[in-house]
């Protein structure tokens, strides 16, 4: 058995709070870098400059790489024999959100209520997402979600008999759709089966994968590599000024599902794709 106390719980979100705003992981800037490579309009390949540009000042000079440092999105993997002392787990998720926003200076974007629309004035309540797992260790994973690209996002509840292709021709016209706003080039989150709100957790898991890693099973790897050439054939482009590189990635996760049902979630990120994460071991209980 270990123990953590709430105290190394709220460090260590605020730190991430922070650090996911101000360094894109290398994946994505790697991932720039190929597109800028591949890109064949001019307009692209100013823009992709421009973002590489962008996140390298972010970096050097420790401010937001975007004025929408979004909502926050929090993935928890509690380990079973793991004890938490000091205070409830959420509550320290949450503080450590509101820390880390004042401390790094992060825009509060969270409404107390989605018809009153009152600032909460530091960020929270966080999203939280919570999945206990064996061992004795916490595993945390904070994902700031702008609005331009969250508001992109479509769910439908396909039939089965739409089998795969009405899958795929779901998840292009939804990025067709969508065109310039969330901020190409994008990353495309995908979740199939389950029910309605599974789905929708499948695709925003989904866009936590490191960019350029397919999924394990190598059938639903091939359903993105074809989802991700389609979606680029749609000259969207950088920003919205057409181009070859519409989207970075497109990463697919899927779960069981009743035989009555299809569900299909598709969640977008933006370029920007923020997210870090911490393993917290505790100490002997």
């Amino acid at each position: 058995m270990k123990i953590i106390n709430v105290n190394e719980i709220i460090e260590a979100v605020e730190k991430m709070c922070i650090e996911a705003n101000y360094d894109l992981g290398n994946d994505v800037m790697l991932s720039f870098q190929r597109a800028l490579k591949s890109e064949t309009s001019p307009s692209g390949r100013e823009v992709l400059e421009r973002l590489i540009e962008n996140a390298s000042i972010a970096h050097e000079e420790r401010v937001p790489m975007c004025q929408d440092t979004g909502m926050t999105i929090i993935f928890v993997e509690v380990g079973q024999d793991l004890h938490i002392e000091g205070g409830m787990l959420t509550d320290a998720l949450n503080e450590g959100v509101r820390r880390g926003y004042k401390k790094g200076y992060l825009r509060k974007s969270v409404v107390n209520d989605p018809f009153e629309r009152v600032n909460t004035e530091d960020n929270t309540p966080a999203i939280i997402h919570y999945d206990f797992v064996s061992g004795d260790e916490l595993h945390i994973t904070v994902a700031p979600k702008g609005a331009g690209s969250e508001n992109m996002g479509a769910l439908k509840m396909c039939k089965p008999s739409d089998g795969l292709e009405g899958v795929m021709q779901f998840v292009v016209d939804t990025v067709e759709r969508a065109g310039g706003n969330p901020c190409p080039p994008i990353i495309v989150g995908v979740g199939v089966g389950g029910i309605m709100e599974k789905a929708s957790y499948l695709a925003k898991k989904a866009l936590l994968r490191e960019v350029g890693v397919h999924n394990k099973e190598e059938r639903l790897a091939k359903i993105e590599e074809k989802l991700l050439e389609r979606i680029n054939k749609l000259g969207i482009g950088p920003q919205g000024y057409g181009g070859t590189n519409t989207a970075l990635a497109v990463n697919l996760e899927v779960y069981p599902t009743h035989i009555a049902m299809l569900p299909v979630a598709v969640n977008i990120n933006c370029h920007a794709a923020r997210h870090k994460e911490i393993i917290l071991k505790g100490r002997e209980y």
